[in-house]
């Protein structure tokens, strides 16, 4: 995947406007978790280090076009300063006369944060008029926040029709280990894909098994797969009207040359509780008022053998009801044996999606993964195969 990153950039001097995500965590009008904000330091540290003026772009909530004051990024600026050690200025919008007037008192090595892009309502809708207006504070734009490349904001493709268009650091990051993942994978690949619903992930699974060796199937989902191979899955969450949709995404699996991994025991309960009373069966020995809320044993060393023959692994999905114990057991498994082989050198390991991050962080595996994308819808619309607004703006832009 080639794209434009910050080496191809001439920035000194020059006024850049870098589109963050700084939809951070917020109470009482303090920023709770900086992580989105740690994320972006490289970018801002490198375009002050090589004379820019660095103006901060991003959302944050939902305010549908109106101007909220609990939804302003105000309180984001001091924390942001603190963190790079230097003053961050705010200015009271993202287009006219105040934005302006802040960006015309900028020094080399200044940083400024204009306010929420959302108080406007023609940034969902990416209004040029809006996408001209943010266009008209800069020379230069960065898109540096993976988690807002699959929507077609003003902030995110539009103003890129009016400014040539780059990748920041840590949208770089992101970019070249999803493309070591499922552009050009070490093989054999893996794929991990649980969570309650097949409904969900149909475009996913249909496109990994295209693309993927192995494709492990867990968590809700699961039970849908198995009751169309004609198990019994009792009280289960069960979309029982997709059993053809899994049936057909096993048939292209066959087609493709694609093993696909699915239960071969399950661990029971007749209460969806912490600690109820659970056994391990096999699939023939589900009853009726039993709900499969983990995989068993037997089923995490069949995916613990496919991690040995596999180069690169990516995970999207616990395989049981992980916020409850012990039905987290499967996947904390798993999820530390993946670790300990991408530890040794033995795989390249990807994983995302909201749930993913809280199952591998229980589990105390995350730091052990290649890399873990915190992008959430747009990690899995490129795990689907779609093609992603803010990537492709990357790749062929106007005024490049």
């Amino acid at each position: 995947m080639a794209f434009r990153t910050l080496d191809d950039a001439d920035v000194k001097g020059r006024k850049v406007l870098v589109r963050v995500d700084f939809n951070v965590p917020m109470n009482d009008g303090k920023v709770q978790d900086d992580t989105r904000l740690r994320a972006a330091l490289p970018t801002i540290l490198n375009l002050q280090k090589r004379g820019a003026k660095v103006i901060l772009l991003s959302h944050f909530g939902r305010p549908k076009g109106e101007r909220l004051p609990e939804m302003s990024l105000a309180p984001v600026a001091p924390v942001l300063g603190k963190l790079l050690d230097t003053k961050v200025g705010f200015a009271d919008d993202c287009i006219g006369p105040k934005a302006q007037q802040a960006v015309d008192k900028m020094m080399p090595g200044d940083v400024l944060l204009l306010e929420n892009t959302r108080f406007h309502k023609g940034e969902t809708n990416n209004d040029p008029a809006l996408a001209r207006a943010m266009a008209d504070l800069g020379d230069v734009f960065v898109l540096d926040a993976f988690s807002v490349s699959h929507r077609a904001h003003a902030s995110t493709t539009g103003i890129t029709q009016f400014l040539p268009a780059f990748a920041g650091l840590a949208m770089q990051y992101e970019l070249e280990h999803l493309q070591a993942a499922l552009g050009h994978p070490r093989r054999p690949v893996l794929a991990v894909v649980g969570g309650a619903k097949v409904s969900s992930k149909i475009d996913l699974l249909q496109n990994l098994v295209a693309k993927v060796d192995m494709l492990c199937v867990g968590g809700g989902m699961a039970n849908t797969f198995l009751f169309a191979q004609g198990h019994k899955v009792g009280a289960s969450l069960c979309e029982k009207a997709l059993a053809p949709t899994a049936r057909k995404i096993m048939v292209a699996a066959k087609t493709a040359g694609c093993e696909v991994l699915l239960p071969a025991d399950v661990v029971v309960a007749q209460k969806f509780e912490a600690n109820a009373a659970h056994q391990t069966v096999g699939l023939d020995a589900v009853g009726d008022q039993d709900m499969i809320l983990d995989a068993g044993p037997k089923t995490v060393s069949a995916l613990k053998a496919a991690m040995d023959r596999a180069c690169t692994v990516i995970w999207n999905g616990p395989l049981g009801a992980f916020e409850l114990t012990p039905f987290d057991a499967a996947t904390n498994a798993a999820a530390l044996y993946c670790a300990q082989l991408t530890r040794e050198g033995r795989l390249i390991s990807v994983a995302g999606g909201g749930d993913t991050i809280s199952a591998l962080a229980k589990a105390g595996a995350a730091d052990g993964f290649s890399f873990i994308s915190t992008a959430g819808g747009a990690f899995l619309e490129w795990m689907e195969g779609k093609a992603l607004p803010g990537v492709e703006i990357l790749k062929t832009n106007v005024n490049q």
